[in-house]
């Protein structure tokens, strides 16, 4: 079974209320649900929450929605409290999906969770592009990741990676995208890991994973999907994607 969890939370210091916020007259919660049901690979979604409105928003739309605690760090934490609410195995696959990107395509979801089916030792995979807007380099926003030979991560950062010695690089650049699939036995090793240095230093978690010795396989994709992070990002979304 692989069931995608969104974690979702109203608070946010730059848009509270985010998820409830109405993207092409729908509030940006329910785009990210109904693009994740999509995914051929996803047997069931789920949304995970500590606020009864998103609850009550979710159901209303006729999704499924399930409580968590208020008190908890991160969204991968959120996913694991959900998680431990339900009747899974230790090797199922558990997808996050980031709750502000609600025009991501469903297909990169099948592309995420493609190489459990290979590798039944792998514990978490993650998605990437690659760079094509400069800008992007030197944006700290924009997380760069870097790859060994075997596709697996060798170091995220909000600086650029691999950095050009002689100003010319033959190499690709990547980009790092949130959305994360584990198999809930990684799932839960991994949010028992104190916190790691590298992480607190560039505010990455993902970093934690590598730092304690462990794999994140990297899948490369072509498929973007841009973010909310203020109100202005809705109305760039809404202009470049939905005919009026």
């Amino acid at each position: 079974m692989t069931i995608a969890i969104i974690p979702s939370r109203y608070a946010s210091k730059r848009f509270n209320g985010k998820p409830l916020a109405l993207v092409a007259g729908k509030p940006m919660i329910q785009r990210v649900y109904e693009q994740a049901i999509q995914a051929g690979s996803i047997d069931r979604v789920m949304v995970a929450t500590d606020n009864e409105q998103i609850f009550d928003t979710v159901t209303a739309f006729g999704g499924e929605a399930i409580m968590t605690q208020g008190d908890l760090r991160s969204g991968t934490d959120r996913v694991w409290n959900a998680c431990r609410q339900l009747p899974l195995e230790p090797d199922e696959v558990i997808i996050n999906i980031q709750g502000d990107q609600p025009i991501f395509s469903p297909e990169c979801l099948d592309q995420l969770t493609a190489p459990f089916d290979t590798d039944k030792t792998l514990g978490m995979s993650t998605l990437a592009i690659e760079i094509t807007d400069p800008r992007d380099l030197t944006d700290p926003s924009a997380v760069k990741v870097t790859l060994n030979q075997k596709g697996f991560a060798l170091y995220f950062s909000r600086s650029q990676i691999p950095f050009p010695r002689d100003g010319k690089s033959q190499i690709p650049f990547y980009r790092h995208l949130g959305f994360y699939a584990y198999r809930k036995s990684f799932l839960e090793m991994f949010t028992k890991l104190g916190k790691s240095p590298l992480e607190e230093t560039e505010k990455l978690e993902q970093l934690r994973v590598l730092e304690y010795g462990y794999d994140i396989k990297v899948v490369i994709t072509t498929y973007d999907s841009p973010s909310v992070d203020t109100p202005d990002d809705i109305d760039r979304i809404e202009a470049k994607f939905f005919t009026p």
